[in-house]
């Protein structure tokens, strides 16, 4: 049997659901203009319909040519610095022209008061005589001749500065720690004491590596192996650490 209660006589109105809004994309126009740029109308399939020719638009010779632009007078770039052309045989020269100038006298003054020209630098490297520029050869001290040479570049006493200044921070920090006690310099027996350790291991170890066999076919003896190389490896940097720091600080 069915649903005998009365308020299954009460028709129910349908509820619809409704749809999200459709989906655009924002890259839609710029999309749309890349399809589009390099079409045209008409360019691959021709024209949707071909208009019907007229009576007056009829072919006309040479219609079809490139036209060309009109023809005028080339001129070079350098044309005002050109001379003059060479006269025609057809040409008179200019008679009667007389000039009242010393050209002896000229001279001797210009001999006289002219700067003398200072010969070029070079030198010869053949027995040919062939002749080179002496200043890019590297033989002119062209540097020691500078105003500023011997002096200390400027970005170097800045960099001294800057170091200097580093290092009285540094010194400022350790004098700090010590104050508080949190740290400790190792002094020279302790450091002595402690690379003579690794170097003694490292010797222990690569005498017990000489002592491995030739053939690792297993793999206990490769593992084995690549151990004791990651071990001495490991006590070579701490030995190349130790050697090189003269001062060495440890934390409580």
């Amino acid at each position: 049997m069915g649903d005998t209660s009365i308020y299954s006589l009460i028709p129910i109105e349908e509820i619809r659901q409704s749809k999200a809004p459709r989906y655009v994309s924002k890259f839609k126009d710029v999309a749309k203009h890349d399809y589009t740029q390099n079409k045209t109308d008409h360019k691959t399939m021709g024209q949707a319909k071909v208009p019907v020719p007229t009576t007056d638009n009829f072919l006309k010779k040479r219609s079809k040519e490139p036209m060309l632009p009109d023809k005028r007078e080339y001129k070079y770039p350098d044309e005002d610095r050109k001379k003059p052309c060479v006269p025609g045989k057809e040409d008179q020269p200019l008679m009667g022209l007389k000039s009242t100038k010393n050209f002896i006298t000229t001279n001797a003054v210009q001999n006289v008061t002219s700067v003398p020209k200072v010969p070029q630098k070079i030198y010869v490297d053949t027995k040919r005589g062939d002749k080179h520029s002496l200043e890019p050869s590297g033989l002119e001290p062209y540097y020691t001749k500078k105003k500023d040479y011997g002096e200390t570049p400027i970005y170097l006493a800045k960099r001294q500065k800057e170091i200097k200044r580093a290092q009285e921070e540094y010194d400022a920090y350790v004098a700090e720690h010590f104050r508080r006690g949190a740290m400790h310099q190792l002094s020279s027996d302790e450091r002595a004491q402690i690379l003579g350790g690794l170097k003694k291991n490292w010797e222990e170890i690569h005498h017990q590596y000489q002592g491995l066999s030739v053939v690792t076919d297993t793999a206990p003896k490769k593992n084995r192996k690549e151990r004791m190389e990651a071990e001495m490896k490991q006590l070579e940097r701490d030995i190349e650490s130790i050697e090189k720091h003269r001062v060495i600080y440890i934390a409580n």
